[in-house]
């Protein structure tokens, strides 16, 4: 392979914090190596429009304490089109762009998928998400920065439920994995935490609550991913009102406050290896592929396979959940 002298990198899909030291991570080691690096806006939709701009190590000063991404963000359904990826590529031929560095998550690495069954050019992803949800790679940019973020939302309530001896339903992100459910809730001792990958008992569930009524605990903390089979924090409410209509309780759907903020020192040391070891791999030649950390090391995973997995919960964690919450 001829030695890559202009590359682009862009972030795609929901974003995550962290993605701006990805960002200045690429930019700083690719030029250090003689390249150029051109932004691509707005994700597979800039690449589309032609939304792509050269970037010098001026350009990624002062970012990597910075949420969001400089390089903006979006989801394209123009993109997964014939005529989309047509477009993009005739953009990064039209930008003599030789390589690529996505930043994304699972719909980042579908595309990316499709994409280069049709057209050959070298590429490197780095895997941003707060869900966690990929394979190869133990944890993903933004993961750290979510869970301490709900963490932190998680304690206040607890707060005013001990306040107020209210039950709380604490709903977070998760759609389709439940990490950061699963992390927050131990982290805040929780007294029930639902995950998509588990069936919800709602029986079971109304029976800990009556348990917890009958010896007198006074809070009562439950946290939903919002993927969740049962539904997210309203629909449990709905239930559990009807089942103990004089309890005094509240619903806290934490949202999109856990994809922002600042991120944490591991999202900021975890997105600049991953983005030094994406230029790294396409020096070596590698493409195609998801740079991730697994047991402290560099691992390369092929798009098709870093793509979201039906991951299992430990027995043993959700064993200890319920010794905890006792």
């Amino acid at each position: 392979m001829d030695k890559i002298k202009r590359i682009g990198v862009m972030t795609s899909g929901g974003d995550s914090p962290g993605m701006n030291a990805a960002v200045r991570a690429v930019v700083r080691t690719a030029v250090y190596h003689g390249m150029e690096v051109y932004g691509i806006r707005r994700g597979y939709q800039g690449m589309i429009e032609g939304d792509i701009f050269q970037m010098k190590t001026t350009d990624v000063s002062n970012i990597i304490q910075r949420g969001g991404t400089i390089l903006k963000t979006a989801r394209s359904k123009e993109f997964m089109t014939d005529e989309g990826m047509q477009k993009a590529y005739a953009q990064l031929k039209a930008h003599n762009i030789e390589a690529l560095v996505l930043i994304g998550g699972d719909g980042t690495f579908r595309g990316a998928v499709k994409f280069f069954e049709k057209y050959t050019i070298p590429a490197v992803g780095l895997p941003g998400t707060i869900d966690k949800d990929l394979a190869g790679t133990d944890f993903t940019i933004g993961f750290d920065t979510a869970v301490n973020t709900a963490v932190e939302a998680i304690d206040k309530i607890r707060d005013t439920a001990e306040s107020h001896d209210r039950l709380f339903i604490v709903e977070v992100m998760g759609r389709d994995a439940g990490y950061i459910a699963l992390n927050s809730g131990i982290a805040c001792g929780a007294e029930d935490i639902l995950l998509p990958e588990t069936h919800t008992d709602i029986s079971e569930v109304l029976e800990r609550i009556d348990f917890d009524e009958r010896r007198k605990k006074t809070v009562h903390i439950l946290v939903v991913a919002e993927g969740d089979d049962f539904g997210g924090a309203d629909e449990l409410k709905k239930k559990i009102t009807e089942r103990f209509p004089d309890l005094d309780i509240r619903a806290a759907i934490l949202g999109h406050i856990q994809r922002g903020g600042a991120p944490t020192y591991a999202d900021r040391v975890l997105a600049s290896r991953l983005g030094y070891a994406a230029i790294l791999a396409l020096n070596e030649g590698k493409t195609q592929v998801m740079a991730g950390i697994v047991n402290g090391e560099i691992l390369y995973t092929p798009f098709k396979n870093a793509v979201k997995e039906n991951s299992k919960i430990s027995s043993d964690m959700l064993d200890m959940i319920k010794v905890l919450s006792v």
